[in-house]
């Protein structure tokens, strides 16, 4: 089936698809009512496309899960602002218990952007809410966004979630250097990939993310971030907090077979292959 994905901003419509999917259930994790509305009749023809749904489903679900309790224990920590970039259909402003008190930046390509205020118009945030139209690339734009946001705060945390695997070694590294300048920019939630995990995402959807390639592939993620000023505080494994929560990964019936017949250690890396790192500066 041919994909629905033409750029990079189409894999927010698909990911709003599954946060409104998981708030149909009963046993939801987490209710997000806006999700439905800002996917569309597109991100539900995305997400019927894509091979693999179950699983893509049930990651989006779980580091949804993860990174809101890493946010709500830095609020009550002290944080003061969040800066979403690459925030596409985030709605956590709206869905989540946050204080008034709070500023909530939302950074992101124009268009998603524009979209964003013309559908929730008329939805009442929970926290300060602003929005900014920027294109990430722009080095020059986003270092004068971060020094200004730096000026207005003293206890900043940055999300990128879904962000960085679609960038390059040279992007990433030159994000972590920007932000570990600033030295208000006390935390940074990212994604985590095995390489593992990497090499099956390429060769899999190679073809249905032509539009929007995986580019991130270093060959230790923990080096990587090291060389670049920052080290883990707290790695949260889907595999692992999905048992926890009574949401296990969703495995074929022919590789639960195969994960039982393997040593335990190689069952647990297979856990291990996707999580959210709460990443604080050397």
């Amino acid at each position: 089936m041919k994909t629905e994905i033409t750029n990079v901003s189409d894999t927010a419509l698909w990911v709003a698809t599954y946060r409104a999917h998981e708030s149909k259930r009963e046993d939801a994790l987490f209710r997000d009512p806006l999700a439905e509305s800002l996917a569309g009749e597109k991100g539900e023809r995305i997400a019927r496309s894509m091979k693999g749904s179950a699983y893509v489903s049930w990651s989006v679900i779980i580091r949804t899960y993860i990174i809101d309790a890493y946010i709500l224990h830095l609020v009550s920590q002290g944080i003061d602002t969040v800066i979403n970039l690459g925030a596409g259909l985030d709605t956590r402003p709206y869905r989540m218990n946050l204080p008034h008190s709070l500023h909530w930046i939302e950074v992101d390509f124009p268009h998603l952007i524009q979209m964003k205020e013309d559908h929730l118009r008329e939805q009442k945030p929970h926290c300060h809410l602003e929005r900014i139209p920027l294109d990430l690339s722009d080095r020059k734009a986003r270092t004068q966004l971060f020094s200004r946001i730096q000026l207005q705060s003293k206890k900043i945390l940055v999300l990128t979630e879904g962000v960085i695997p679609y960038l390059t070694e040279e992007q990433v590294a030159q994000l972590a250097e920007d932000i570990r300048l600033q030295d208000h920019f006390q935390f940074w939630i990212v994604d985590y990939y095995s390489p593992r995990m990497m090499q099956y995402m390429t060769n899999r959807r190679m073809k249905q993310l032509r539009n929007a390639p995986l580019q991130f592939r270093p060959s230790d993620w923990f080096s990587f971030f090291k060389d670049h000023g920052w080290q883990p505080k707290e790695i949260q494994y889907l595999g692992e907090v999905g048992d926890q929560i009574g949401r296990s990964m969703p495995t074929p019936w022919f590789f639960k077979i195969i994960l039982f017949c393997i040593p335990a250690k190689r069952r647990s890396e297979h856990k291990q292959y996707l999580a959210y790192a709460l990443l604080q500066p050397y």
